[in-house]
């Protein structure tokens, strides 16, 4: 028997099939490339393409798809910069707008990991587990959303904590001349932050590739690497790649500090992480992004560089930050690098990026050569924000440390004449030359800011004076190893907060006997002259 069928039975099963229906529209304009090369397409028409939005091009030859970032919008073309196999896409392919601006991968999987600025592997190691996307392009927060630096980011280096110190979420510029160690400073950085909460991401812009693996093996050598992420984009890598390469690694920072450690986003019950980023540095990104805007035919400006190069690095350096309570308490600590030729600073990206910063530490060729590493010249160096955070007993010693080293600077520029000296300037003379001789460090040999301290205290106490130059180095470390394992309980004091009467006495006895050991160690009592009556020694 046929079933009768009425219309209101089609009705409601046309309803309930439509009603069941899942639909996107995608909008999506596409078009054909008019010229290509020097990793630059123009492409006809796409009139709906947004600045900073990420284009897909199709190659005819292989059928792949190779990513492009829209730059110039203008009124016939678009021009964009390539990405990845740009020798692969030729006149005539295809290409069409995504709606959505250029983002990479990020998550906890890309710590140890080398990754390129798409954030794709470049170590060997296989993939990378990732959780989010974030756009390399990100809008710094707004002065509500942020709070004042208050905490230290101990470098470990003498002559940075006590005179130009770092806060968390602070930008402090590191400026010199090639091979004057300001990739050495960075990296020591780096490493003093193997046994604290902050997550570091080193940012390799046209290095060699070599030089990058051999910074990944120094990391991976003192064990920071499992919380460190190298993002490379060595000088044989495309000006786009090297463009937005610091953007990226400034991407994967802010993934650690707007979330908590779960990956959930960041407010006052769930704290945001800490993060150290290094920019290495960004005279060769605006050399890239020089190159990049000239290929796209954009007005040369100073130095041929473009008009918006200062608004590149703003935006970048603006992202570094120091979040409210409210908002997760995280930061991002940016350590921009810049090198200048033959000392210039008042050239057109240093001058720059000074202005950009919260302060600079400035290294000098002349002080490098003459064997005073890290080569820190005291003089210019300053940092704006970082003494609020700066350790209280820190402040007390090293106040007029700065003073110290200018008057002996000046006097050493006068005694050069050969003049009969009096003992006033003898002693300033002899003193600051001890107190420069204290300021140098090797590679890889951090200090605890409570020995650098006790080493400041020391030193202005007078107790390394008489003592030849050559064992200003050793009397410090060997110090700070003692009062590690003979006065731990003074050596805390020092690092609660500033020192009273009593801690700094006791300080002054525990140097006193320390002092008389070296001193016997290394030869300096004389059998004709009546030792020096040993000092109490006393625990703990």
């Amino acid at each position: 028997m046929i079933e009768k069928i009425d219309a209101s039975a089609i009705m409601s099963t046309l309803r309930s099939e439509l009603d069941s229906l899942e639909t996107v529209v995608e909008r999506q304009e596409a078009s054909t490339v008019a010229e290509v090369g020097d990793g630059i397409a123009r492409v006809f028409g796409l009139k709906s393409a947004m600045s900073g939005e990420l284009l897909r091009f199709t190659s005819s030859a292989t059928g792949r798809n190779v990513y492009g970032l829209a730059q110039n919008l203008e009124e016939d073309e678009v021009g964009a910069v390539l990405f990845g196999e740009v020798d692969t896409i030729k006149e005539g392919d295809e290409c069409t707008t995504t709606g959505r601006v250029m983002d990479i991968p990020v998550g906890r999987g890309m710590l140890g990991r080398v990754v390129n600025p798409l954030g794709q592997p470049l170590d060997g190691l296989g993939p990378i587990q990732t959780t989010h996307r974030r756009p390399i392009e990100f809008k710094a927060p707004g002065i509500m959303e942020r709070q004042p630096v208050n905490e230290p980011v101990q470098t470990g280096l003498v002559a940075i904590d006590a005179m130009v110190p770092i806060g968390r979420g602070q930008r402090e510029l590191i400026i010199g001349d090639r091979k004057t160690g300001k990739t050495a400073i960075a990296i020591d950085a780096i490493i003093n932050q193997r046994d604290t909460d902050i997550v570091c991401i080193y940012v390799a812009i046209g290095q060699k590739a070599s030089t990058v693996a051999a910074i990944r093996e120094t990391l991976n050598r003192h064990g920071v690497l499992d919380k460190t992420v190298i993002v490379s984009a060595t000088a044989a890598d495309s000006a786009p790649l090297q463009y937005i390469a610091p953007m990226a690694g400034a991407a994967i920072g802010e993934f650690f500090m707007y979330n908590d450690e779960n990956g959930e986003p960041a407010d006052a019950a769930h704290p945001g992480g800490h993060v150290l980023v290094v920019y290495d540095d960004l005279s060769k990104q605006a050399v890239a992004y020089r190159q990049m805007s000239l290929t796209l035919r954009r007005p040369p400006g100073r130095e041929a560089y473009p008009g918006d190069i200062f608004y590149l690095h703003s935006r970048l350096l603006e992202r570094a930050v120091k979040m409210s309570d409210e908002n997760g308490a995280g930061s991002m600590t940016a350590l921009p690098l810049i090198e200048t030729q033959e000392g210039d600073v008042s050239a057109y990206i240093p001058t720059n990026v000074i202005s950009i910063t919260d302060g600079q530490i400035y290294l000098q060729s002349n002080l490098f050569f003459q064997g005073q590493r890290p080569a820190v010249d005291v003089g210019i160096s300053v940092s704006r924000v970082g003494g609020a955070a700066q350790l209280a007993s820190m402040k007390q010693v090293a106040g007029t440390l700065r003073l110290d080293l200018a008057s002996y600077r000046e006097k050493q520029a006068f005694s050069q004449f050969g003049s009969d000296l009096d003992e006033a300037t003898q002693y300033q003379l002899n003193h600051g030359a001890h107190m420069m001789e204290l300021l140098k460090q090797k590679r890889y040999s951090a200090l605890d800011v409570a020995d650098q301290v006790i080493a400041i205290f020391a030193a202005k106490e007078n107790y390394l004076d008489d003592l030849d130059l050559s064992l200003v180095v050793p009397f410090r470390d060997e110090l700070a190893g003692f009062m590690a394992s003979k006065h731990p309980h003074t050596r805390d004091k020092v690092r609660e907060g500033r020192m009273s009467d009593e801690t700094q006495e006791r300080l002054r006895r525990c140097v006193e006997e320390f002092r008389t050991s070296f001193k016997k160690k290394h030869g300096l009592v004389r059998n004709e002259e009546p030792e020096e009556a040993p000092v109490p020694g006393f625990k703990d």
